[in-house]
């Protein structure tokens, strides 16, 4: 039986290790062991004991909490990236969905944590899911190239949340920030709803793309467009879907991120275009389409923040953060480029398959 139990388990084990949330697993762990062995130390004023400033839990969830807004992002990101798509718009409609929660939040008056809560999660998602259904209904509709599209509404949106807000920052209800900075038990200084909900999001994201239908027909579209319109695949209908939930990920993390922070305006998320598809792009999604998945863009989110938390723990220059980012994105397309041809390579040389004698054929 023991036996049994090895040999079964060698399948397993080898597939984890082949996967590429493995290999993200593995570059997180070593560059957090890394951070841990340079980022000193201090002692904690509360207990007096040494404690790292890297491997302590305020500065762990700190991290998770950081990669937690764009990393929601991502997950939707990665889904309109596998159909073959592409969504700039994404920080825009971050940034869009803030402020008018805070604005919708100030006009309601004194709320209660409930009240606040409930009108903040209808404002944000609501208006998230319609800036990704605009996007998904032009992208069908119109027949432009999403690059295009998506870039329009990144501007348009941008500048809506600039003239209603006049670019003021509009602060959110402290009971709204009370809600989502709860520590769950976990002790006074701890915020780790961002985090949970990041791993919720992440968790959901992987049942849609390899569990339902829809899922299946994301990949599909994304790995060969005409196969799939030929097979009778309501094409329209998948790209509108993976733009909307696009946007209500971006909705679900600008509720998130104002609720956290205390406040909104129109500059917030500027930038996060990138840190979106960098993730998604580090977590293995192919920018051709049909390859990716929600958990690995999470944990592309996750190293990329590790990344910029050793720039500063190390003490290093910050303007290094965007050049090395940027040579992470090369690194992950180019390791996916060589990939893609070593398969293609290696199936070329595959010898064929004998076909079989029809059944009642002559001998």
């Amino acid at each position: 039986m023991r036996v049994f139990i090895k040999i079964g388990a060698l399948p397993l084990l080898r597939a984890l290790l082949q996967s590429q949330q493995a290999g993200l697993l593995l570059v997180i762990l070593l560059l957090g062991a890394v951070l841990a062995a340079f980022a000193g130390s201090h002692v904690d004023p509360a207990t007096g004991r040494l404690t790292n400033n890297f491997l302590n839990p305020n500065t762990l969830i700190q991290v998770a909490t950081d990669a937690s807004f764009f990393a929601i992002m991502a997950v939707g990101a990665t889904m309109v990236i596998i159909s073959g798509g592409i969504d700039l718009s994404v920080g825009s409609v971050f940034a869009l969905s803030g402020v008018m929660m805070a604005m919708a939040l100030r006009s309601a008056g004194p709320l209660s944590a409930a009240g606040a809560l409930g009108l903040g999660l209808a404002v944000c998602l609501g208006l998230g899911l319609a800036c990704g259904l605009a996007n998904g209904l032009m992208v069908v509709g119109l027949r432009v190239h999403p690059f295009i599209v998506t870039l329009g509404t990144m501007w348009v949106l941008r500048g809506i949340a600039f003239v209603a807000s006049k670019a003021e920052s509009i602060l959110v209800p402290d009971a709204l920030t009370g809600v989502v900075k709860a520590s769950l038990g976990l002790g006074q200084a701890l915020s780790p709803l961002p985090m949970v909900t990041m791993l919720v999001v992440a968790g959901v994201g992987s049942l849609f793309l390899g569990n339902t239908v829809l899922g299946r027909q994301v990949f599909a579209t994304g790995g060969n467009l005409e196969a799939s319109r030929f097979a009778g695949l309501r094409l329209g209908r998948v790209l509108v879907t993976v733009y909307a939930l696009s946007g209500l990920a971006a909705g679900v993390a600008a509720f998130l991120g104002s609720a956290y922070y205390g406040s909104a305006s129109c500059a917030d998320a500027t930038g996060y275009e990138l840190y979106v598809i960098a993730s998604a792009v580090v977590g293995g999604a192919s920018l051709n389409g049909g390859k990716g998945s929600a958990g690995s863009a999470m944990l592309g989110a996750v190293l990329i923040t590790l990344i910029r938390q050793s720039i500063r723990s190390l003490h290093l220059d910050q303007n290094y953060e965007w050049i090395i980012i940027g040579c992470a994105i090369i690194a992950a397309v180019v390791m996916d480029q060589a990939g893609s041809r070593l398969a293609a390579r290696r199936l070329a040389q595959r010898p064929p398959e004998e076909t079989p004698a029809p059944v009642g054929a002559a001998g």
